[in-house]
């Protein structure tokens, strides 16, 4: 029997390239990106959230258009955008967790508190993408959440 890990695995084959360069152009650790997919997607192209943000980076449709992303389920195109804001927000506040509150919440919300806000979603956001950037990072084979906050342990 497939598990749910087993065929998210399989989901993320066709995206590994695409994820190295996007990551590579934009000076991110391909695992953080790698990281912020599964949380964000599980590697589905086609999600989209309640709130409206679709692809595998999740990408809201005014990011979108400021990042001159055109399709936002389009693979290679969302990953570029995805990785291009990430690496705007690792500059702006200069602190990975902040950089991921900020692509969560808004870096508006993230300048304005000057912390990561007290909003639960995006706290547990922070430590789902930590959690599977660490068991990444430990080499470990994680695809989902589940996974990554068995393995992880960042928070």
């Amino acid at each position: 029997m497939v598990g749910h890990g087993d065929r998210v695995a399989a989901l993320s084959q066709p995206y590994q390239a695409a994820v190295q360069a996007a990551a590579r152009r934009h000076g991110l650790d391909e695992k953080l990106l790698h990281a912020v997919v599964i949380v964000e997607s599980a590697y589905r192209p086609e999600a989209c959230s309640v709130a409206g943000a679709c692809g595998l980076t999740q990408l809201m449709p005014g990011t979108a258009a400021d990042l001159q992303v055109q399709d936002r389920f389009a693979p290679e195109e969302n990953l570029r955008g995805g990785a291009a804001y990430l690496a705007q927000q690792l500059v702006r506040f200069g602190d990975v967790r902040l950089a991921l509150a900020a692509y969560n919440a808004g870096p508006s919300h993230v300048a304005r508190v000057g912390r990561i806000p007290a909003i639960a979603e995006t706290r547990q956001y922070v430590a789902n993408v930590l959690d599977c950037y660490l068991a990444l990072a430990a080499g470990r084979r994680v695809f989902t959440v589940r996974q990554c906050r068995a393995q992880g342990g960042a928070l």
